[in-house]
């Protein structure tokens, strides 16, 4: 296991560590324990004054909470949603947590905080997190060559394998057609034969010129990450992230998130307000960095409070590195369709960059058979939201910008009023 830590570990990952001991003995408490819950748990944080003054007072944000617990209830209602689980982050505090329904529709058992989901996509946001601190310590760097690490990779053309490099990999800029090979991932084909393959792949531009999805090539990140520390994407991940964020309930892979008594079983819409239950399955779990880290409703309010506080030191350039926009992203119009007007599009290191209400909106939302998830982080205003859904319908599209679209209007009612009705 790497050694060193970068003083953002010792100073953000301090305080949520002792935290951690305090509520969490290692000698009471196993990851796997089911608690006891009602069907359907919902807090509203009490407000506790933080340290500086927040730009929206407490008092307004309290409204904006009771807004969105009353729109975004009347939309899972309306949706028949089977399960979903939602969490509000702000000043560094925990504002609204809705566990909505159940994990499992056979057995009747509801959602808890602890209970986990499937990450999909949004795996590619904690992914770049690892990649940013996996930087700061100097272990790999966004302008090293994939050859350099891997001698034998090949992709069609020569200039375009010899110029490869980690940042091209981790906005989807590598140059190769989208969703290279997709299908082979979904077929179960192991990693390393689908990699062997990418010389098949048809070059459209030179790397780092134009935008173009990929889970495969995002997830060569595992293997450069594990020659450039002799050590597992998993142990990097489980000692730079799982560990220090206090994310007690999160894993890598399809055998402990299937071995989890606590998970959300995976379900599919079959009429207007009914489930099927399906059966667990491990596609996309061969491109782990991309699409196959499992994590409850705590653990990402726990990540999203620590990216919130790494903001705050002077001492990690992380989110600076992480959230940056790098490269245009021409999204289909229905992509983000309930946001409104969005102003721009950008990919960062594993995070979309959605310039939105004249602010900067860190996002990413994710969908794999089963499962659909959604996380947003705005650093200027000091808040995050959470959103994971073991039953993908309607309703997670509305979870991010439902809050934006009431945060930002109650900012805006407080902005002073300028009178140009002239001398």
């Amino acid at each position: 296991m790497p050694q060193n830590r970068t003083k953002y570990i010792i100073a953000t990952a301090g305080l949520l560590l002792f935290f951690c001991w305090y509520i969490y003995p290692t000698t009471s408490v196993k990851k796997n324990d089911t608690e006891t819950t009602i069907n359907k748990t919902k807090v509203i944080a009490e407000e506790i004054s933080p340290p500086t003054p927040p730009k929206l007072p407490n008092k307004e944000f309290k409204k904006i909470i009771n807004s969105y617990d009353h729109i975004i209830d009347s939309i899972l209602k309306k949706n028949g949603t089977l399960g979903a689980a939602i969490a509000i982050i702000h000043n560094n505090k925990i504002k609204y947590i809705n566990c909505h329904g159940l994990k499992n529709s056979k057995t009747k058992e509801p959602i808890d905080q602890h209970t986990v989901f499937r990450l999909a996509s949004v795996s590619k946001a904690v992914s770049g997190i690892l990649a940013g601190l996996l930087i700061e310590e100097d272990f790999i760097h966004l302008e090293d060559k994939v050859v350099d690490y891997l001698p034998n990779f090949e992709l069609i053309d020569s200039t375009s394998t010899q110029n490869l490099n980690i940042m091209h990999l981790l906005t989807h800029t590598s140059g190769m057609v989208p969703h290279a090979f997709d299908n082979l991932i979904e077929d179960n084909v192991s990693y390393a034969r689908v990699i062997d393959k990418l010389n098949e792949v048809n070059v459209y531009a030179s790397p780092g010129k134009l935008y173009g999805y990929q889970n495969v090539a995002f997830s060569l990140l595992d293997t450069i990450t594990e020659v450039a520390t002799n050590t597992s994407f998993e142990d990097l991940i489980e000692s730079y992230v799982f560990t220090p964020f206090c994310m007690q309930d999160a894993s890598v892979g399809f055998e402990p998130f299937s071995n989890n008594k606590n998970k959300a079983y995976p379900h599919r819409k079959i009429g207007n307000k009914r489930f099927a239950q399906l059966k667990l399955n491990d596609h996309y779990y061969n491109t782990i960095p991309a699409a196959g880290i499992n994590a409850s409703l705590q653990d990402m309010s726990k990540f999203i409070q620590a990216i919130l506080s790494t903001n705050k030191s002077s001492q990690s350039s992380l989110t600076e590195t992480v959230f940056t926009p790098r490269i245009n992203t021409p999204l289909r119009r229905s992509y983000l369709s309930k946001w409104g007007k969005v102003q721009s599009k950008h990919y960062g290191l594993g995070w979309r960059i959605i310039g939105y209400q004249d602010h900067s909106i860190a996002y990413h939302g994710g969908y794999v058979n089963g499962y659909k998830t959604e996380i947003a982080i705005c650093e200027e205003e000091d808040f995050g939201i959470v959103y994971l859904s073991n039953s993908p319908d309607t309703s997670a599209s509305f979870s991010v910008p439902t809050f934006l679209k009431l945060y930002f209007e109650a900012t805006a009612a407080l902005e002073p009023k300028i009178d140009n009705s002239g001398v």
